[in-house]
């Protein structure tokens, strides 16, 4: 009986294959008049697709002549409205084009699934109206997000603080440097909330509510060296960045000395946003290989999803001296029957000045064993070659990353981890070499 199990179970499969295909098939034809007019029409120059007539309850309007002039336009399968369904995050591939730099490659955002966009919607109607359903650019005037009036000189921690994961505990320096460095205003450059338009103001602080990632990508650009996508601009509720190149998953069973490489700079960008010359701390409290990805060229790892960074001031803790400020803090393991989970405290992360969270999130989501992604297990440095299995090194090390033994064990396992990748990438690129 069971030898005849795998048999059934492939009968199954290509059964259920093929009705796949023909429902595809179903809906193409149901759908023929709507997917010729799609690839005849440019959906990214209308304002109410793009929500641009929701505006100021948008995200900015710095690439709205760009969007309005077509040179934006959804690649082949964005452009079939049908498939909106998959595509739950919002997130489509598109092209730009400018005359003299020709076309390339940017990705769009809605920075939300529609129910969570329709949901702010809702709530900016009831807190303006008491209603679920309002005039929404008169409603927004009625909220939180006016109040804070061109009176108001300074962006102030006690008016935002616990908005987002960015500003779960900010300070005035790194409001300072949001507002600063805001990029959807002509006069950027101030850290002076009153040089903002009414409009701009509003906009500025819909996105620090709703999502974050955005201020994230302009606040620590990849110009100045952070891992993050290059943020590009916005219409409506549409944000433009640059496209990165495939996501860190695609390279799951690369050769082993690429995913040495890529694993040596997860490892360092765990240190640079724990340890840098801003004394920002940047905590990554949402690891997966979704949200990394690798440039064709380069072969640079970025970081392309920052909604769920938090921030914390060293200087300000430093300043400030919270009970145990200067205590080292070690994140605490915990199993978990969820991917990508993590467990973390985040008045932790603002209250110490020294804190393991990046280097415990990168090895236990990614690196290590415990690893566990679209049902598969043991991280990006999966069955390593036999002499490295056989020397233990690289295992003992993962193990005290993910999962501890000794006190403070994860912060000399971290930096002993980024050492080894970095000597084992030498050494492979030597042998490539010769």
């Amino acid at each position: 009986m069971l030898r005849f199990l795998p048999l059934k179970l492939g009968r199954l499969y290509r059964c259920l294959k093929l009705l796949l295909v023909l429902g595809l098939s179903v809906i193409l034809l149901m759908n023929t008049h709507n997917l010729f007019a799609s690839f005849q029409k440019n959906e990214l120059t209308d304002r109410r697709f793009i929500n641009l007539n929701k505006c100021p309850a948008c995200f900015g309007t710095s690439w709205c002549r760009k969007f309005m002039n077509g040179q934006v336009s959804f690649e082949t399968w964005g452009r079939l409205r049908f498939l909106d369904v998959f595509n739950v995050k919002n997130v489509y591939f598109a092209q730009y084009g400018e005359p003299r730099e020709g076309t390339r490659r940017v990705v769009l955002k809605r920075l939300g699934s529609n129910q969570e966009l329709a949901e702010i919607d809702q709530k900016i109607c009831k807190r303006a109206t008491g209603r679920p359903r309002c005039d929404l650019i008169q409603a927004m005037y009625k909220t939180e997000f006016a109040r804070i009036n061109g009176d108001v000189r300074l962006l102030t921690p006690g008016v935002v603080e616990g908005w987002s994961d960015l500003v779960h505990c900010p300070s005035q320096r790194l409001l300072d440097r949001v507002v600063r460095r805001y990029a959807e205003t002509k006069d950027s450059g101030s850290f002076l909330l009153k040089n903002l338009k009414d409009t701009e103001r509003m906009q500025l602080l819909m996105t620090l509510a709703f999502n974050p990632e955005p201020l994230v990508l302009q606040s620590f650009p990849s110009d100045e060296g952070w891992p993050f996508a290059k943020y590009l601009g916005a219409c409506g509720r549409m944000v433009a960045v640059n496209y990165v190149g495939e996501e860190l998953w695609s390279f799951y069973n690369a050769p082993w000395e690429k995913r040495v490489d890529l694993a040596r700079q997860l490892m360092d960008i765990a240190e640079q946003l724990t340890n840098n010359d801003f004394d920002f701390a940047l905590y990554l409290l949402d690891v997966s290989f979704d949200n990394f990805a690798v440039g064709p060229r380069d072969g640079k790892v970025i970081i392309v999803d920052a909604e769920n960074v938090l921030v914390a001031d060293k200087r300000q803790i430093k300043q400030d001296k919270p009970e145990n400020y200067d205590a080292w803090y070690e994140s605490r393991f915990e199993e978990c029957d969820r991917e990508a989970c993590l467990s973390f405290s985040k008045e932790a992360l603002c209250s110490r000045v020294t804190v393991d969270h990046n280097y415990y999130a990168v090895c236990q989501n990614l690196l290590s064993q415990y690893a566990t992604w679209r049902g598969t297990t043991g991280g990006l440095l999966h069955d390593p070659p036999a002499h490295i299995a056989k020397d233990g090194q690289l295992e003992a090390l993962l193990d005290e990353c993910t999962k501890p033994k000794k006190r403070y064990g994860r912060f000399q396992a971290a930096k002993e981890l980024r050492e080894y990748l970095t000597r084992n990438g030498i050494n492979n690129f030597r042998q490539h070499d010769k």
